[in-house]
């Protein structure tokens, strides 16, 4: 399995068999997980879920503790100690910067600074503070000695012994695209073009499920859905187009059918599968964490509510079908922060527990699906307008 699947098997196991008496807990805090929260937040500022006052107070905290947040070379790492702010490593070598996990971050925060930029002085000044942030991540530092391709990890102890150069297609287009749109550190067309999508190698049209798909997918014919919703929390893939996919609307879209059809052909016969019960994605899984995937290899038993119910925006019908078989369950699944992170009829496996990478796009993709707000106004941030144009899109907008 690749290595950006693989998370600690202490979130599964630490909690839940060790005897926490006399004891204190460290709480972790992870950088993706945020950016995804604070989109969140603010859907939940503009529908008045909470106010403007306290929405803006909670983002100073945030802001606050990202000043001073450890950072390498601008960027920070998988997951921090929640009060420090000093970096928890995800694993031996990865304990520095994580240039995918903080552009998830910067998208979250982009679409903040949009929300504030021409609001009252105190709502200008958190968004100039997040402008500051923003400028700060050295894209360049992360192409290794300057290839034409971005590399996920970097660490003061190990240097790049993790050594994983990112291609597409995965989870990661939005950090290509957020490297080129820097106004202070970015990266050439050249990286995009050479290591994203090698130079063409990622036009690969084939089917799964009978349904078409032109892109190529790391390691898979397809690949697990986050891979359809983690980049277009804030870029809008609807009329997004640029020469080696004709639309990535309609890609995400094949791509969440795909993971649907595969579901309700059940070829391991899982219990619960069919048209009111799929998604499958990287979350909690029976034996401790999973990329839920389409195929046999990769398919667990183990549906994840996010799955389907972040591809909303793609499968509005299918995805309410979702919700509403959902809902029937009960509390089994749904408790009171919403849908519950993963479960298996199959082995009677109902875990009560929420993962921020899963439940934060839940609430983003059906704001989207609304009103489109997170889309609007990432899309409408300067710096990001100027980088698609760098590198070759069109939005149709």
């Amino acid at each position: 399995m690749p290595t950006w699947y693989m998370a600690p098997t202490i979130i599964n196991t630490f909690l839940e068999s060790y005897d926490f008496s006399g004891k204190s807990i460290i709480l972790f805090a992870t950088s993706g997980g945020s950016g995804f929260g604070i989109m969140a937040i603010l859907a939940g500022i503009d529908r008045g879920y909470v106010t403007r006052e306290e929405g803006l107070a909670r983002m100073e905290r945030i802001v606050s503790f990202l000043e001073k947040a450890d950072r390498f070379h601008g960027a920070y790492p998988h997951w921090w100690d929640g009060d420090t702010g000093k970096v928890k490593p995800f694993g031996q070598k990865d304990n520095g910067g994580d240039l995918v996990e903080t552009a998830f971050l910067i998208q979250g925060l982009l679409a903040v600074h949009q929300y504030y930029v021409n609001g009252n002085e105190k709502e200008k000044a958190l968004a100039q503070r997040i402008d500051q942030i923003w400028r700060d991540v050295d894209w360049n530092w992360y192409r290794q000695g300057g290839q034409n391709v971005l590399y996920w990890h970097w660490s003061p102890t190990y240097g790049w012994e993790m050594n994983f150069p990112v291609h597409g297609y995965n989870e990661c287009m939005i950090m290509y695209i957020l490297a080129a749109a820097s106004p202070t550190h970015g990266v050439p067309a050249a990286v995009y073009h050479d290591g994203w999508a090698q130079n063409g190698a990622i036009v690969s049209p084939h089917k799964v499920e009978g349904i078409e798909l032109h892109l190529r997918y790391q390691g898979t014919e397809a690949g697990p859905l986050f891979w359809a919703q983690y980049s277009f929390l804030g870029l809008d893939p609807v009329g997004l187009k640029d020469e080696y996919c004709p639309s990535y609307f309609h890609e995400m879209r094949n791509l969440t059918l795909v993971n649907r059809a595969y579901c309700i052909r059940n070829p391991k016969h899982y219990k619960g599968f069919g048209p009111d019960c799929w998604g499958l994605t990287a979350s909690y899984s029976v034996n401790g964490y999973a990329a839920h995937a389409p195929n046999e290899r990769d398919d667990q038993g183990v549906i994840s509510p996010t799955a389907a119910l972040s591809s909303i925006v793609y499968t509005p019908e299918q995805s309410l079908q979702v919700m509403r078989h959902l809902y029937e369950m009960g509390d089994k699944v749904f408790g009171p922060y919403g849908f519950y992170d993963a479960f298996s009829e199959t082995d009677n496996w109902y875990p009560q527990r929420y993962l921020a990478i899963d439940q934060g796009p839940i609430a983003v993709m059906i704001e989207n699906y609304r009103t489109g707000l997170l889309w609007k106004l990432f899309m409408s941030h300067p710096d990001v307008r100027k980088g698609l144009e760098k590198l070759g899109f069109s939005t149709g907008k």
